[in-house]
């Protein structure tokens, strides 16, 4: 199973590279499988590549859906008593 995440691009760099920006975390990514980048695109990432590109209200959807599952796991881990 592979995952892939929705960033904004917050600045392009020298060498199909960009800085991207998740939750307040920025991080460096290769643009070398991607054309035509802007910063403010959001581009979908995995391991260290954007992978393609993104219209801001489908990221914003995606992001909302990752954020309700990470509500429902952390709900779930305060409910699940440790293991002995």
């Amino acid at each position: 199973m592979c995952l892939a995440i929705p960033a904004r691009v917050v600045e392009l760099l020298a060498d199909d590279r960009a800085r991207i920006e998740l939750s307040g975390v920025q991080k460096e990514v290769s643009l070398a499988l991607v054309e035509n980048v802007s910063v403010g695109d959001y581009v979908i990432v995995h391991v260290g590549f954007a992978i393609g590109r993104l219209d801001p209200e489908e990221a914003a959807l995606t992001l909302a859906t990752f954020a309700e599952l990470d509500a429902a796991m952390a709900g779930e881990r305060l409910l699940t008593p440790p293991l002995a």
